[in-house]
């Protein structure tokens, strides 16, 4: 065994081939672009919250399940805690749970837009918070994202008098803000395990707050259990959260960074796809623009990060 495998060993990386981590990168874009609509759709059998927990639930069993097999699964270190904690709340309750609260007033293509706008928001906290420059690509990008943003939200293409509407947008923006404090805290810490070693617990951690949350708001929620329903659970436990998740930390490992972040970029434009084919969305012109200059923002962001991370590695 390699050096590099050893340390890719040691710290629960994997590592494959560039054919077969881009191979993974489609099956994350096409099966978390999706995944919009069937989580759209499921929620009209089941609520938000117990939906969200079953979803942790079944990520973190699998995702400890596959660690165990693997020799990979162990216990956080002291190191971990701080990250373990604030992406368990940010991330894996907080996102998910505004998520498919939001899911219920909001078109799943419009909802897959603006939640994948969490690096408009990680950009200019990084740049206050951790020291990070801005060049003329990031300020551009955060520029076209920005005002992506706001034709997503100009009154002639979106009811500001639909209240539902409005808080379901609201959660959106709220769900991108935590996905981007998650990222801020997790770009600063130093790591003892990998990503991948903590995800299970870190959604084993989010699963009490998130039950505590469904038995006071949703105790006496009815489930419609059918067959449909079992799939769509079944696809957002091991396949949504617990095989993607690998399949991203694995792309993330394995090709370069900015393939991996202009890559991820595909998820909203599939779920946007998947959006329309699957339940007849409509694609207006404000959802075309605004998701344009959204993504266009976020590739030269994505662009600009990259090659400042490279610059800093040259000194």
């Amino acid at each position: 065994m390699s050096a590099t495998s050893r340390r890719s060993a040691a710290s629960g990386q994997a590592v494959v081939s560039t054919r077969h981590a881009y191979l993974l990168l489609l099956s994350v874009i096409v099966l978390w672009g999706a995944n919009w609509p069937i989580m759209k759709v499921g929620l009209e059998s089941i609520t938000p919250l117990w939906f969200s927990l079953s979803r942790l639930g079944m990520g973190a069993v699998t995702l400890f399940a596959v660690l165990a097999f693997t020799g990979r699964l162990q216990v956080p270190r002291r190191g971990d805690l701080p990250v373990l904690f604030s992406v368990s709340l940010l991330q894996m309750a907080g996102f998910l749970v505004f998520v498919n609260m939001a899911l219920l007033d909001v078109e799943a293509g419009r909802a897959a837009i603006l939640a994948y706008t969490t690096p408009l928001w990680v950009a200019p906290a990084a740049i206050l918070l951790l020291g990070e420059r801005v060049d003329a690509r990031k300020a551009m990008g955060l520029a076209l994202g920005l005002g992506g943003v706001v034709v997503l939200f100009n009154p002639l293409g979106f009811d500001w008098s639909d209240h539902a509407v409005v808080r379901g947008n609201a959660l959106l923006m709220l769900a991108a803000l935590a996905w981007s404090v998650a990222i801020l805290h997790v770009r600063a810490h130093r790591w003892v395990s990998s990503p991948l070693q903590l995800a299970p617990w870190q959604m084993m951690t989010a699963s009490p707050l998130v039950l505590a949350l469904a038995l006071l708001f949703e105790g006496d929620a009815t489930i419609a259990w059918s067959a449909e329903l079992v799939a769509i659970l079944f696809y957002n436990g091991p396949i949504g959260t617990a095989f993607c998740f690998w399949a991203a930390v694995t792309v993330t490992r394995s090709l370069p960074a900015v393939s991996t972040s202009l890559g991820f970029l595909g998820v909203p434009a599939a779920g946007l796809a998947a959006s329309t084919a699957a339940l007849g969305e409509p694609l207006t012109a404000t959802l075309i623009a605004g998701f344009a200059l959204v993504a266009g923002g976020l590739a030269l962001v994505n662009i600009a990060d990259f090659a400042g991370g490279k610059r800093r590695k040259e000194r």
